[in-house]
């Protein structure tokens, strides 16, 4: 049995074509039609909210509502008018399944609304793959608060979480084999050095790039999927990876020189610089132009492994709870959702970390020894010879215990936040 590319089954066919022949088989036609269908089912008991069995209008106003697109009470009698067979004006599951059988929409948007991660979860990062906005969340204007509150959230997770970020900095790269550094240490030395406000040094410039950096991503990830997808069809996942890494290269290689400025205020002495201008004034007349893009290349590097592992396991996820745990609703719960997030990206970390860690030393050795600077290459040399494999892992302990007070203070604050701009649940 073959049903082939023709008029409107096209995006049906790409949708069910497993062994991409051109053709359904039976067996892929059937799969096709179970998949779809479970997913018209999630759809239309998110609508139904009285839980009755059936949709009014006031039901699909109100479900347009949420997702950023107001519609007049008779505009959603025509919506239902359109699917009600027996003139009740009310739609039932056999009239909505009737109706959408044929329809090849394969991402729903209330799914992709409950499942969103990136801009709700700040861990110190910013390498994840952006999120995704439904056309309505675009024309309506709620894809702009959405940011400014995942921005908000993510200022604030990160001061709160900076004595553990300038921790980790400092074990990055000042922890030897011959030096070992603990937590407690660490932290007494600090503290005994410039006093309790030291543990923020570095969070300022932190801080600050978090708006601008999260504006080129946006927009560059915005243009990469255009570049990368045919006129109006979705993004395959590796398309999402592709253009994610794309627009998180973009938004690393204009705003490169604060991570290098946030390393080296991180590290500083008492005294040592004023402020953020006056750092940068110094590495200028010093190192010239060039010290602004140390790390630069380990950075770059870092992101496809980060952004890939953290997608991958994600999706993965989310596709395991939708298969076997989503009976009545495609709402997984905070508790599901933030999990996900953060062991999707935890992996993404635990992956890129020695890169992390190469940026980081490379950004700072001028610190230590300015007549010293070793390439990318000579310094994983170095560092295995020295200390071994896990010394490319210096520092991972207070960058895991960091984890779960950021996500927990960054999803509280996006909560607040997406309430005081009037973003609907």
């Amino acid at each position: 049995m073959g049903i082939f590319r023709h008029g409107a089954a096209q995006k049906i066919v790409s949708s069910g074509d497993q062994n991409k022949d051109g053709s359904l088989d039976f067996n892929e036609f059937t799969k096709y039609l179970k998949d779809h269908e479970k997913k018209l089912r999630l759809t239309f008991k998110s609508l139904d909210k009285n839980n009755d069995g059936s949709i009014d209008a006031s039901e699909i106003q109100q479900s347009l509502s949420e997702l950023g697109m107001s519609v007049t009470k008779k505009d959603a009698q025509k919506i239902l008018q359109s699917m009600d067979i027996n003139g009740t004006m009310m739609v039932d599951w056999n009239e909505w399944r009737e109706h959408f059988r044929f329809n090849p929409a394969h991402n729903l948007d209330d799914i992709m609304h409950y499942w969103k991660h990136s801009s709700v979860l700040d861990i110190g990062d910013s390498l994840a793959i952006p999120d995704e906005f439904t056309e309505k969340e675009k024309t309506s204007g709620i894809w702009w608060k959405q940011l400014v509150a995942g921005a908000v959230a993510g200022a604030v997770s990160r001061t709160g979480t900076a004595p553990l970020d300038r921790m980790k900095v400092f074990m990055q790269v000042h922890s030897s084999s011959t030096h070992r550094i603990s937590l407690s240490g660490g932290f007494k030395q600090m503290i005994r050095e410039g006093g309790v406000s030291s543990l923020w040094r570095g969070n300022g410039v932190n801080v600050l790039k978090i708006a601008p950096e999260t504006s080129i991503k946006f927009m560059a990830y915005e243009q990469y999927k255009k570049l990368l997808s045919s006129e109006g069809s979705k993004l395959e996942i590796h398309q999402r990876f592709m253009a994610g890494s794309l627009a998180g290269a973009t938004a690393q290689t204009a705003l490169y020189p604060m991570e290098v400025l946030k390393t080296r205020l991180t590290l500083r002495k008492t005294g040592q610089f004023s402020g953020m201008f006056d750092c940068a004034r110094a590495i200028l007349h010093k190192e010239g132009v060039k010290a602004f893009y140390k790390g630069y290349v380990p950075n770059l590097l870092g992101i496809i492994p980060y952004a890939g592992i953290d997608l991958a396991v994600y999706e993965s996820l989310k596709n395991a709870w939708l298969s076997h745990y989503a009976k009545d609703t495609p709402n997984p719960g905070i508790l599901v959702l933030l999990c996900c997030g953060t062991i999707s990206s935890t992996c993404g970390q635990l992956s890129s970390y020695p890169l992390a860690l190469l940026r980081t030393r490379m950004q700072a050795q001028a610190t230590l020894d300015p007549s010293d600077q070793p390439s990318m290459s000579e310094l994983v040399k170095r560092i295995m010879a020295k200390d071994g494999f896990f010394g490319l892992y210096r520092g991972i302990l207070p960058n895991f215990m960091k984890v779960i007070p950021a996500v927990s203070i960054s999803y509280v604050v996006y909560e607040y936040m997406k309430s005081g701009l009037g973003i609907s649940q």
